[in-house]
């Protein structure tokens, strides 16, 4: 059977979160959602927020080596470990958007990737945003260091305006399933992640909502952008918001907050 049509019969559950959640208790909602569209060929769109502000870290990222941990104990910062991929980001004024589903509602982990960037492109086009995605291109040979921010250069696939990135992902698999989560910054930026680096950074390359639109934008704004986007994909309209145990009951999954050993 053709992924695309997979995809159409898949039934989606949406879980609006705009509260805010501490990091730990975020990752592990997630990473129990990626268990249970293992587990049960479900498939899942949450879209929340961190509360307090927090700093997540790619799963593989080598904390000790680039983050100060005496600059991130004097601003007091939140700190957790992701479950999936990629470099640090600060998490404060943003839209967070999660997608846990089986891999093949969308039949390989890139195009999960480009299709759920579409998908978010759309919505923030739909705002007035003049959203593309960046294009696909080697990564340059030779080059040892990476910057530690996750949006201090675009990749392929990634979502920009005016050149510059807006949105920050990353992903996991785990088995049939897959986990991609990311940042929609809406406004601020990530000079957090700078004043902790051990390590110069290049210049920030990531860019906001409410710098590119010329006026502040709300979490509910650009979630009902998301999930009409959604709906439009041609992915079942069946999207609902599930009472508050659908999440909660998962929080026992978290991992411990992050401790950064210098």
């Amino acid at each position: 059977m053709p992924s695309r049509l997979i995809e159409e019969t898949t039934r989606w559950e949406l879980l609006l979160d705009p509260g805010g959640r501490p990091g730990a208790e975020n990752m592990a909602i997630d990473a129990g959602l990626l268990a249970r569209a293992d587990r049960t060929g479900s498939a899942f769109l949450r879209l929340y927020r961190f509360q307090p502000p927090c700093l997540s870290l790619g799963r593989n990222e080598p904390a000790a080596a680039r983050y100060d941990r005496a600059a991130i104990a004097r601003r007091g910062l939140d700190v957790v470990r992701r479950p999936t991929g990629g470099r640090a980001v600060w998490h404060e004024h943003e839209v967070t958007y999660a997608v846990a589903a089986p891999l093949a509602a969308f039949g390989s982990l890139r195009n999960a990737y480009h299709t759920i960037h579409e998908r978010i492109a759309a919505a923030l086009r739909s705002l007035g945003a003049d959203a593309t995605l960046a294009p696909h291109q080697p990564p340059p040979s030779g080059r040892v260091d990476q910057p530690a921010s996750c949006f201090a250069t675009p990749v392929g696939g990634e979502v920009l305006v005016a050149g510059r990135k807006l949105v920050g992902s990353a992903q996991v698999r785990k088995r049939s399933a897959f986990l991609q989560h990311g940042s929609i910054l809406l406004d601020g930026s990530q000079e957090v992640v700078t004043a902790i680096s051990r390590k110069p950074q290049a210049a920030s390359a990531e860019t906001t909502l409410a710098r590119a639109l010329g006026r502040p934008v709300t979490f509910e704004e650009v979630a009902d952008a998301i999930v009409a986007a959604w709906g439009d994909e041609g992915t079942s309209p069946n999207l609902h918001q599930p009472p508050p145990t659908s999440t909660t009951s998962l929080s026992h999954l978290a991992p411990p907050a992050l401790a950064v050993k210098s």
